[in-house]
């Protein structure tokens, strides 16, 4: 179902000018069936991501290193969208998005590297230098537990949006995870 966000360009026969889809419009049955590993990992990555939004969302006002304010832009910019097209999907299935970022049926606060309260606190509370090593600390752990999330959906999962996406998620965190390790050796060494 085509939605409000980006226009779906719906291709028309062999020399035919293509279209734009109205929103709400069926595009079609998918190709794929939803499996239940489809749905866990969607109902896991959407709190998943938004631990990572909100961890992301501080760095304006208390990370001290501009590579880590453009990190946290960055990932802001990925996710963000990302939790909406797994909530567009799940409400496509007839689901809710769960809402906040607490821990989902399958997981509890520092598994899939979800950070635990005490630790979203002393983020919460850190600023400059201690901020940023605290902040990639963190979110590498974070990105790792996406990941391993991402590398469970691709074994199991059955829908080619959800697996796209995973793979998505999965390719792009690894390199994330590289260039953290890399500003975290920068601002500790």
């Amino acid at each position: 179902m085509a939605g409000t966000d980006a226009p779906v360009i719906v291709p028309g026969r062999p020399g035919e000018a293509g279209r734009t889809a109205r929103p709400g419009e069926s595009l079609g049955a998918s190709e794929s069936r939803p499996s239940a590993a489809d749905v866990v990992f969607a109902e896991g990555m959407i709190p998943h991501h938004r631990q990572a939004l909100e961890m992301a969302g501080l760095a304006p006002d208390r990370a001290a290193d501009a590579a880590v304010k453009a990190l946290a832009a960055r990932i802001t910019a990925a996710q963000g969208p990302e939790v909406r097209a797994m909530s567009a999907w799940l409400r496509t299935l007839g689901r809710e998005a769960p809402t906040g970022h607490g821990a989902h049926a399958t997981a509890s606060p520092g598994a899939y590297g979800m950070a635990t309260p005490e630790q979203l606190n002393e983020l919460r509370r850190a600023r400059g230098k201690r901020f940023d090593e605290l902040f990639l600390r963190l979110m590498i752990t974070h990105h790792e537990g996406a990941v391993r999330m991402s590398g469970e959906q691709l074994r199991a999962g059955t829908d080619r949006t959800m697996r796209a996406m995973a793979q998505d998620i999965l390719d792009g965190q690894r390199i994330e995870i590289g260039r953290m390790r890399a500003m975290l050796k920068r601002i500790t060494g």
